[in-house]
C-alpha cells in the first residue's frame, strides 16, 4: 500500500518501503497535493502552496515536479496504487484519504469522539502514534507554517484527550512525561495544565500537583496579568484538602473537520519591469480606506497599460485580502464581438467563490443578490478587467466596502463615477517613465544610447503596449536600439483603433514591425490567429486551425510567444490582448483570401465538434445515437483523443469557457449542422456539471439551427433537451411547452423511441413537481412505446422510473420487482449511469420495507458505480441513503463514516442539502 506521512519529514512509503522523492520543492509539491488527497487543487492554489510569492514560470515548474512524482508513485506499484491525475483546472492525488497519515490522525481522533472509553483510549493512542516529529519537516513558506500550525493546534486537542483518557483507565503515569514535555511549547495552555495536575495527584504525587499548579500560576501573572480559571483553582483546592481528583471528561478531543472554503488567488501574474504610475498607485491605495463604495475605475485608451496597473497594485495588496482575490476579463472591447453578459460574468463569480452551479438561480436579479450573499462580510479583491459600459458592470458591484473593486474599461463610466466609485484616469506614460520602462526591461545599458532611446520612446508615443512591444522587436533581433529607433522612425500609418491624437502614437506600425520580423510560419499562423474564438486557445486546436502537424507548429509558436504577440499563461495554452486580436483579424482580411479564412474556421470549429463529440463516448456510451451524425473531419483537422473518463472530463472542464463561443460562432457563421452536433456533444458534460444556463442557451441556439436545416427529428431532440435544463432550473412552465412540442413532433416524424424519451422527460418533470401520480403514468407511457424495440438502455430507464414513483406513492414491493428488471439490462449491457440509479433505487424501497442489511448492499453497489464515473454528487446522494440504513441498523459509526464523507463531498459542491447531513452528524453526538 502507497502511504504518504506528513506528521514529520514528508515521505512516501510503498508496501513498507521508503520512496525517494528527491529535492525539498518536490516534496512540497507532493505535500500540497496530499493534504487535500481525492480532491482536485487548482494550479493556483498549488503554487500559492508551494511559494509565498509564486514566480511566472510557476506552472512550468509544477508541472516538471508533477511529471517526476506521477513516475515515482508508478513505479512504488504499492497495493493499491496511486495516481496523480490532471484534472480541469490543477491536479488530483488519486489515493484514499486515510492513506496519508494526517487524515488518517484526524479520522482516529475524530472517531473516538463518543466512542465508548475503551475504544476511544484505543483511537487516540493510535492516533498519538502517528505523529513522529515536526509536520512537514523541511519544508519552509507561509502555506507551511499556516499547516504546521493547524496540525499542532490539532495534536495538541488530541494528546490532552489522550491524556484524559488514560487516566479514566488507571494510567496515569504514562501521561505526566509527554504531556510535561508538550507544555514546553504550550506554557500558558490551561486545559493541559489541568490534565498534567490530575495526572500527578492520580499517580499520588500532590506535592508535584501543586507545584505545577504554582508555576502554571506564576506565569499567568507574568504573561498575562491573569489568574487560573476557577475550575484549576478548585482543583488545586481539593489537593491541598487531600480530596480524590476525578478526571475531566469535558474536554473536547478535537475541533470538527473545518468546512471547505474556496478562497480564490486568479490574479494574473504581475508584470515584469513595471515602472511609474505613481500617482495611480496612491489613487488605488486611497481606495482600501473608503468606508461607502470601495470602488475605482481605472479608464483609458487600448494599450495604455490599464491592465499591468490594476494587476501590479493588486499584487501589491492582495495580503490585505485573507478572502481573496479574483479576475474577471469582461471582454467589453473583444473584436470577435462577444462581451460577457452580466449574467456569465456572475455565475464566473460565483464559480470562484465556491458556489455549486445547480445552486445559482435563472435572472440576473437573482444571481446579483445572491453574489451580494456570498461575499458580505469577506475581505476580497475583485478585478473586473476590459468593462464595456456601466450596465455590464453594475449588477458586478457587491455591495460592500469589505470587497474592493477594481473596474478598467476604455470607457469612463461615468455612471459608476456618479454613484461615488473613485476614478484613476491614466494617460500616456511620462518621458521618465518611458525610460524606466525600457530600462528596466532592455537593462541600463541602453541609456548610453540617448538619442535612439528618445525616438524609440516618441515613436511608441509613450504607450505601454507599444513600448513593451518595442522591447520584445528588440530582444527578438538582437539589433541595436538604434536600428529599431530608425524603422519606427519611419513609419507614419496608425492603428485606427489606438489613434491617442499624436501622429508618433501609432500602435499598428509597431505591431506591423514585430509582423515584418516574422518567419513566413510563424506570420502566417499570426493571421489565423485573428479566427479564434474564445478567450483563450491551446495547441491541439491550433494544430486544426492551422492544418499543421503539431511538430511543425511548434517553432512558430514559440517564436510569437517570444516576440509577446501570444501570451502562454499556462503550459499549452494560450491568450491574445484584445488588441493583439485586432490587429491578427485586420491582417487575415487584408492578406488571406475569404476561402482560407473560411476552410480555416470550418477547420477550427470541426476540431472543437470532434473533440466534444469522442469525450462524450466516454462519458456517456449507453447515450442513444446523435440524430444529425458527424462525417468525416475536414482535412487537416486533428481531434483529440482520451484514455479515459477522467482525461474527457479535464479536457471539457479546461474548454467550459471557449465551447459555448464555438457554438455561436459555427451558427453566425452558417454551420447550422455542425453548430447543433457541438450543443448534442456538450450535452452530457453541462448536464453532470449542472452548467443549466450554458445548456438552456446552447439547445435555443440548436433548434433554430435545426429549424433552418428542416430538421424535424433534431428539432424535437432540441426541444426535449431544452426541457430537462428548464426543468432542473424549476422553469416548469417552460420545460412543459418544450416537451409537448418534442411529443408532437417525435409523432409526426413516426419516431417511437423519441417519444418514449419524451415521455420519460414528462416523469422526470412531474416527478420534480411532487405529481408522482402523474409521473407514474408518463412512465409507463414510456415504458409502453419502448416495448417492441430495440432500445434496451430506454426501456431498463423507463423501468427503473416506475420502479421509482412506485416508491414514492409507498408501493415498495412493486418498486423491487420494476427496478430489479432495469438492473438486469443495465448491469447486461454494462449501463453503469443506469445501474447507479436502479441500485439507489432498490436501496431506497428496501430501506423502507425494513430489509436494511440489502438496502445497505443496494447502496454499496451503487456507490461502486458511482465512483467509477467521477459524479460526486451521485456517490454524495448514495453515501446520505447509505448512512440512514446504517442508522437504522443501529451502527452509528458506520453512518458517521458515511455521513462525513458525505458532508465533505456536498460542501465542496456547496450543495443545499450538506445541512441536512450536517444536521444527522449533530444527532449522532447527541
Amino acid at each position: 500500500m502507497v502511504e504518504v506521512r506528513l506528521l514529520g519529514p514528508v515521505e512516501t512509503w510503498a508496501d513498507g518501503r521508503s520512496v525517494e522523492l528527491g529535492p525539498p520543492q518536490r516534496r512540497h509539491t507532493l505535500a500540497a497535493l496530499a493534504v487535500d488527497a481525492g480532491r482536485p487543487v487548482t494550479i493556483d492554489a498549488l503554487a500559492a502552496r508551494v511559494w509565498d510569492e509564486p514566480p511566472p514560470a510557476a506552472a512550468r515548474i509544477l508541472q516538471v515536479h508533477i511529471t517526476h512524482l506521477r513516475r515515482l508513485l508508478a513505479s512504488a506499484a504499492g497495493t493499491p496504487p496511486a495516481r496523480l491525475l490532471r484534472r480541469s483546472s490543477g491536479y488530483l492525488l488519486d489515493m484514499a484519504p486515510e492513506r496519508v497519515d494526517a487524515h488518517r490522525f484526524a479520522d482516529q481522533v475524530g472517531r473516538a469522539r463518543g466512542a465508548d472509553p475503551s475504544t476511544a483510549l484505543t483511537l487516540l493512542r493510535t492516533a498519538r502514534e502517528l505523529w513522529r516529529a515536526e509536520p512537514l519537516g523541511g519544508l519552509k513558506g507561509s502555506w507551511v507554517d499556516r499547516t504546521r500550525h493547524m496540525y499542532g493546534e490539532r495534536f495538541l486537542a488530541a494528546m490532552m484527550a489522550w491524556g484524559l483518557a488514560e487516566l479514566r483507565a488507571g494510567n496515569p503515569l504514562v501521561v505526566i512525561r509527554p504531556l510535561t514535555e508538550l507544555a514546553v511549547d504550550h506554557p500558558l495552555t490551561e486545559p493541559l495544565a489541568d490534565v498534567v495536575i490530575r495526572a500527578y495527584a492520580a499517580a499520588d504525587r500532590p506535592a508535584d500537583a501543586l507545584a505545577y499548579y504554582a508555576k502554571f500560576r506564576r506565569r499567568l501573572a507574568d504573561e498575562l496579568g491573569a489568574d487560573p480559571s476557577a475550575t484549576l483553582q478548585a482543583l488545586h483546592q481539593a489537593i491541598l484538602r487531600g480530596e480524590p481528583v476525578a478526571p475531566r471528561d469535558t474536554i473536547e478531543v478535537a475541533a470538527k473537520a473545518p468546512v471547505t472554503v474556496v478562497v480564490p488567488a486568479q490574479l494574473p501574474a504581475d508584470v515584469p519591469g513595471f515602472a511609474g504610475r505613481a500617482s495611480a498607485l496612491r489613487a488605488l491605495d486611497n481606495v482600501l480606506a473608503e468606508t461607502a463604495m470601495a470602488v475605482a475605475v481605472v479608464s483609458g485608451t487600448a494599450g495604455v497599460g490599464k491592465t499591468a496597473l490594476a494587476v501590479h497594485w493588486a499584487h501589491t495588496v492582495r495580503s490585505h485580502f485573507p478572502d481573496g482575490q479574483i479576475f474577471v476579463s469582461l471582454r467589453g472591447f473583444d473584436p470577435t464581438g462577444q462581451v460577457v453578459s452580466p449574467q456569465e460574468a456572475l455565475r464566473s463569480l460565483l464559480d470562484g467563490l465556491g458556489v455549486a452551479p445547480e445552486r445559482v438561480p435563472a435572472t440576473l436579479d437573482a444571481q446579483a443578490a445572491l453574489y451580494r450573499s456570498v461575499v458580505a462580510g469577506l475581505r476580497l479583491l475583485l478585478v473586473l478587467d476590459n468593462a464595456r459600459d456601466v450596465e455590464q458592470v453594475r449588477p458586478l458591484l457587491p455591495g460592500t466596502a469589505t470587497v474592493v473593486v477594481v473596474v478598467t474599461s476604455r470607457a469612463q463610466l461615468t455612471g459608476l463615477l456618479a454613484s461615488g466609485a473613485s476614478s484613476v484616469p491614466l494617460g500616456l506614460l511620462s518621458r521618465g517613465e518611458a525610460e524606466e520602462l525600457l530600462t528596466n526591461r532592455l537593462g541600463p545599458g541602453v541609456v548610453a544610447q540617448r538619442d535612439a532611446l528618445d525616438q524609440v520612446i516618441m515613436a511608441c508615443a509613450r504607450l505601454p503596449l507599444a513600448l513593451s512591444i518595442a522591447v520584445a522587436r528588440t530582444r527578438q533581433t538582437n539589433f541595436p536600439l538604434t536600428a529599431l529607433a530608425a524603422e519606427l522612425s519611419e513609419a507614419s500609418d496608425r492603428l485606427t483603433a489606438l489613434d491617442v491624437g499624436d501622429p508618433a502614437g501609432d500602435v499598428r506600425t509597431v505591431l506591423s514591425w514585430s509582423y515584418a520580423a516574422l518567419s513566413e510560419s510563424a506570420a502566417g499562423l499570426f493571421r489565423l490567429l485573428g479566427l479564434v474564438v474564445g478567450p483563450h486557445f491551446d495547441v491541439p486546436a491550433l494544430t486544426s486551425l492551422s492544418g499543421m502537424p503539431e511538430r511543425d507548429l511548434r517553432t512558430p509558436l514559440r517564436e510569437l510567444t517570444r516576440a509577446s504577440l501570444v501570451t502562454e499563461y499556462a503550459p499549452g495554452r494560450y491568450s491574445q490582448h484584445d488588441l493583439l486580436r485586432e490587429y491578427t483579424a485586420e491582417l487575415a482580411r487584408r492578406d488571406d483570401s475569404e476561402d482560407v479564412r473560411r476552410s480555416a474556421i470550418v477547420r477550427l470549429l470541426d476540431h472543437y465538434l470532434h473533440t466534444a463529440y469522442a469525450a462524450d463516448r466516454l462519458l456517456n456510451p449507453p447515450r442513444e445515437a446523435i440524430a444529425l451524425p458527424l462525417g468525416e473531419p475536414a482535412t487537416g483537422v486533428r481531434p483529440e483523443r482520451f484514455t479515459d473518463l477522467g482525461d474527457a472530463m479535464a479536457w471539457y472542464g479546461e474548454h467550459h469557457a471557449v465551447l459555448p463561443a464555438v457554438l455561436r460562432q459555427a451558427a453566425a457563421v452558417g454551420l447550422d449542422r455542425l453548430a447543433w452536433q457541438l450543443a448534442w456533444s456538450m450535452e452530457t458534460y453541462f448536464s453532470r456539471k449542472g452548467h443549466l444556463h450554458d445548456q438552456v442557451e446552447a439547445w435555443q441556439i440548436a433548434i433554430e439551427c435545426a429549424s433552418r436545416l428542416g430538421e424535424l427529428p433534431a428539432r424535437a431532440y432540441g426541444h426535449r433537451n431544452l426541457s430537462q435544463a428548464s426543468t432542473r432550473l424549476g422553469r416548469y412552465g417552460e420545460a412543459n411547452d418544450n416537451l409537448r412540442r418534442a411529443l408532437e413532433l417525435f409523432t409526426k416524424a413516426g419516431d417511437r423511441i423519441g417519444q418514449a424519451r419524451t415521455q420519460h422527460h414528462l416523469a422526470y418533470l412531474f416527478g420534480q413537481q411532487k405529481q408522482p401520480a402523474t409521473a407514474l403514468d408518463h412512465a409507463r407511457q414510456a415504458w409502453a412505446l419502448y416495448a417492441g424495440t430495440d432500445d434496451r438502455t430506454g426501456q431498463a430507464e423507463a423501468l427503473n422510473a416506475i420502479g421509482w414513483y412506485h416508491a414514492l406513492l409507498g408501493e415498495f414491493e412493486q418498486t423491487l420487482t420494476y427496478c430489479r428488471r432495469a438492473l438486469e439490462i443495465f448491469e447486461a449491457d454494462g449501463d453503469l449511469h443506469g445501474a447507479t440509479g436502479a441500485w439507489d433505487s432498490l436501496g431506497y424501497a428496501h430501506h423502507h420495507l425494513g430489509h436494511l442489511t440489502e438496502a445497505i448492499d443496494c447502496y454499496q453497489h451503487g456507490l461502486t458505480s458511482a465512483r467509477s464515473l467521477d459524479h460526486d454528487l451521485f456517490v454524495a446522494e448514495l453515501l446520505v441513503h447509505l448512512g440512514e440504513s446504517h442508522h437504522a441498523a443501529r451502527r452509528p459509526a458506520a453512518a458517521r463514516i458515511a455521513w462525513a464523507e458525505a458532508e465533505q463531498l456536498l460542501t465542496a459542491l456547496d450543495h443545499p442539502s450538506v445541512s441536512s447531513v450536517q444536521e444527522s452528524l449533530r444527532q449522532l453526538d447527541d
